[in-house]
């Protein structure tokens, strides 16, 4: 949730393969591992970029028998690969995105399914003075005394009542977070600065907020979810990070005011593009996820 700048598009990251030598043939008989593609990309990833920085080849055969989540990482596709290492980043570099870079990734983010093909998303691309101008705003609004009586969320995001296991894994995520930044449970004026981050969109160079008619119902909200996905999903193909972000919901009436909103339009949510930055705390969080059996039922 943040605002941001202008300049030359950034030098990419090397690719942690490049020039590397590989034996195709040893890994491809190395045995899958059960654990989750994400820790598989990871190892590999730190194991490559090692080779890399020493210029040397990588022994592909070597980390088959040291490693089969490394061996399986070097076969994932470029869509595994971005599924994997997609995560909401909370910290963003001001390098700037070209508008016709950001067009791009919305085109091919609506290449998303829809019920006979309704197309439901409306997006707005906040950068520069603009999105100076919306966070100026919504910063305001978030710090005014009478916030939760002046504005209230147009739909529930969350249940109204908490129960498990959603409860746990809400709070789990969020001490992890405050944990890292050394945030305590009764430091509500650093809770409050940090949840204001949000309306920044975190210093990304880009904001993005995304609207639905109104009129329109529950399954082209299940479409514009696919829609979202895509797009995160495309911008990670592109050296790119995210953070989907529910908490400007709360704030529709000032995007309304600051974006000239028509009166069909509800806010859906917001989002941060821009590069990492890898350096700050709160990007080392690291989210779990239930292994398959706990929410599958193969059925023969």
């Amino acid at each position: 949730m943040n605002a941001n700048r202008s300049g030359a598009r950034p030098e990419q990251a090397p690719d942690p393969t490049a020039g590397a030598v590989y034996d195709d043939a040893s890994i491809a008989e190395a045995p899958l591992p059960a654990a989750s593609i994400a820790q598989a990309y990871a190892e590999a990833t730190a194991h490559a970029t090692a080779h890399v920085a020493t210029q040397a080849p990588v022994d592909k055969t070597s980390i088959a028998e040291s490693s089969p989540h490394k061996a399986a990482a070097y076969h994932l596709n470029p869509v595994a690969h971005a599924i994997a290492t997609r995560r909401s980043v909370r910290a963003f570099k001001p390098d700037p995105i070209p508008q016709a870079r950001i067009k791009a990734l919305l085109e091919l983010a609506s290449r998303a399914p829809s019920g006979t093909n309704t197309q439901p998303w409306r997006v707005y691309v906040l950068s520069g003075q603009t999105l100076q101008r919306v966070v100026a705003a919504l910063l305001k609004a978030y710090d005014d005394p009478q916030r939760d009586a002046l504005y209230v969320q147009e739909y529930a995001y969350y249940p109204r009542t908490w129960f498990s296991p959603y409860i746990e894994r809400r709070r789990k995520v969020g001490w992890d977070l405050y944990t890292l930044l050394g945030i305590g449970r009764t430091d509500k004026q650093r809770m409050h600065a940090q949840h204001a981050r949000n309306f920044r969109f975190f210093d990304a160079p880009v904001g993005l907020v995304f609207t639905i008619d109104r009129r329109l119902e529950l399954g082209s909200w299940l479409d514009y979810g696919m829609f979202l996905q895509n797009l995160m999903i495309a911008a990670r193909g592109e050296g790119l990070d995210t953070c989907p972000q529910a908490a400007f919901t709360q704030f529709h009436r000032v995007l309304t005011r600051e974006l000239s909103l028509g009166d069909d339009e509800m806010v859906v949510c917001g989002m941060a593009l821009g590069y990492a930055a890898h350096d700050a705390l709160e990007n080392t969080l690291q989210t779990s996820r239930d292994p398959v059996e706990a929410f599958t039922r193969f059925l023969d």
